[in-house]
């Protein structure tokens, strides 16, 4: 029986930390235990590197909260180790259907195309993904998880940041080389930094609804303007598991929040858009006003900020578990080889350009769909219902309708750890792009190639097994040997199943579409950075041009040695 993590408490463990005689000194600690602080401490502990997880509270989230997970991060997931458990227990879904009053106007699907191992979306409740994932650390032995631990003071002393620690027995210090602040948009480290988020606050209200009911709508996203039963407002509605259905009411700026939450108004809300003999109870109840805003620099000297920490949206789109998640997987690698003095500090400036890139792109489409969403004016809203009522019959409508640009992960095209394309392309699969998926065999047994991407730098070469492409694999070989290894997976057509390689993976691309993805021709050589993203690649392997690409890629254009003067390592 799956366990009630709303209702789980964690006790307050007093650490060895406490009482030591000096200030201990961790690498890394994350502050905040949520979808982003716990991404962020998994990744960085199964990379090797000890961390500490502080969190003021001892309990998960209350409420659906955060529900829609994308495929990116469902993806990110997978590598955490906590993917599967997601989906299984998620409700899949892929289609989304747009209604105008009371009359549907057209559907979409996120995820037309088979061929992926994960779907568009998956709904599931916050405290389900925050169980996952505690369960999850639980089982690394380094990492160190910390309830009632209430960060009170942060200071930046030289090559260390210096915290001050609340607990239920009293006050102590902790030195580490790193903080990630992922402790939400009501960031407590943002403030003791004197550090703000700047923006704008939208002047309306909408309320959530959890509702427990047997109901036979579909696993899809449903969304309705001016609805009879709701009318000059919108509805949505989300399928999530334990037959718990997600309902968003817009209430206008007018409306009093707390009376709004009382359970007779809220059954009545219900009712209108089930009929009024529907069966069902009320599981939790929220009111929210939101913003969308985010910090000028995610970055300050050895504080990295992520997630609701360093940037705010609106729910409508999904973007805001999603590229928290998305931001501790940009921020892991790059600290694990800065610490291990394998990539110079100035590589951690990337997160800053990459991501503030990524929440800029995020607040532009929230703010887009909001505007939509709830128009500021009259004309605004002739402007929207035309459009709607355009929808049911023109595909040029559609394509202005915006219930919420639903998310996606950024395109880090203008990353200065890119290397250009030289050669000519007709692939999505740009330098900056997260990796497709296809489905692969290993061994005569399926696979995925998403399944195969690790925290490391990969290769990724296409061969026709002919004398003329098998000719790399010495120079192939030669990356795992390189001053920054490069681990190559060779990937045959499916008449060249059964080739094997010594010292190098291979797969089969058994139904041509990772090929296809990649507009790949034997030869043709994708080289992946340890999240996954495409940092370059070229119709013709040549090794030396692939080392300075992932020199390039590591914050260092060209071989530099690292400076000795490195971020402690050792626990003590």
């Amino acid at each position: 029986m799956e366990k009630d993590y709303q209702q789980l408490k964690f006790d307050y463990v007093r650490s060895p930390d406490e009482v030591a005689a000096t200030p201990m000194r961790r690498p890394v600690v994350v502050v905040g235990a949520g979808p982003v602080g716990l991404s962020a401490a998994i990744d960085l502990a199964q990379q090797g590197i000890p961390v500490v997880v502080l969190d003021d509270d001892c309990v998960l989230s209350k409420g659906s909260r955060a529900i829609c997970f994308a495929k990116r991060t469902l993806e990110i997931f997978d590598r955490l180790g906590c993917g599967d458990r997601m989906v299984s227990k998620g409700v899949s879904w892929n289609v989304g259907k747009v209604f105008y009053r009371d009359e549907m106007v057209y559907s979409f699907d996120l995820l037309p195309e088979t061929g992926h191992r994960r779907p568009a979306f998956v709904n599931l409740q916050q405290y389900y993904v925050e169980g996952y994932l505690l369960e999850r650390a639980q089982e690394l032995s380094n990492l160190d998880l910390r309830w009632k631990n209430k960060v009170v003071g942060v200071s930046q002393n030289g090559p260390r940041v210096e915290l001050m620690i609340e607990t239920p027995d009293g006050q102590y210090r902790l030195d580490c080389d790193y903080l990630i602040a992922a402790d939400g948009s009501r960031s407590t480290v943002r403030k003791l930094c004197g550090l703000e988020s700047k923006g704008r606050t939208f002047h309306d209200r909408f309320l959530i609804a959890d509702v427990r009911m047997k109901a036979e709508f579909p696993p899809e996203r449903w969304f309705w303007f001016d609805p009879p039963f709701h009318p000059n407002q919108s509805v949505l509605l989300h399928r999530q598991p334990d037959n718990v259905w997600r309902i968003d009411f817009q209430l206008g700026w007018d409306a009093d929040p707390v009376a709004e939450k009382d359970p007779e108004k809220v059954t009545a809300r219900v009712r209108a858009l089930l009929g009024k003999d529907a069966e069902f109870e009320l599981d939790w109840v929220s009111v929210y006003t939101f913003s969308c805003l985010r910090m000028e620099k995610f970055r300050h000297g050895r504080i990295f900020f992520a997630g609701d920490a360093a940037h705010g949206v609106s729910p409508f789109g999904a973007r805001g578990a999603n590229s928290g998640v998305q931001d501790a997987d940009n921020l892991a690698w790059k600290l694990r080889l800065v610490i291990e003095g394998k990539a110079p500090e100035s590589l951690l400036e990337s997160y800053c350009d990459e991501r503030e890139f990524a929440a800029d792109e995020n607040i532009l489409n929230s703010t887009r769909s909001t505007d939509f969403i709830t128009p500021k004016s009259a004309i605004s809203r002739t402007f929207r219902d035309a459009v709607l009522r355009l929808s049911k019959t023109h595909d040029f409508a559609r394509k202005l309708v915006n219930s919420g640009r639903l998310s996606r992960p950024s395109v880090l095209a203008q990353s200065a750890l890119n290397t250009p394309d030289q050669d000519a392309f007709d692939s999505a699969m740009v330098p900056g792009t997260p990796a497709d998926d296809a489905p692969i065999q290993i061994a005569g047994r399926p696979h995925w190639f998403s399944t195969q991407l690790r925290t490391e730098f990969t290769g990724v070469y296409f061969c026709d097994a002919s004398t003329g492409s098998l000719a790399a694999v010495p120079d192939l070989l030669s990356l795992a040997a390189s001053e920054m290894p490069v681990r190559t997976v060779v990937v045959f057509p499916p008449h060249a199943a059964g080739q094997q390689l010594d010292g190098i993976d291979t797969i089969i691309d058994i139904e041509g579409l990772l090929a296809k993805r990649y507009d790949a021709h034997p030869g043709t050589f994708y080289l992946l950075r340890p999240d996954q993203h495409v940092c370059g690649r070229w119709r013709k392997f040549d090794a030396s041009t692939v080392k300075n690409a992932v020199l390039r890629a590591t914050g260092r254009p060209s071989f530099q040695p690292i400076p000795s003067e490195q971020p402690c390592l050792v626990t003590n």
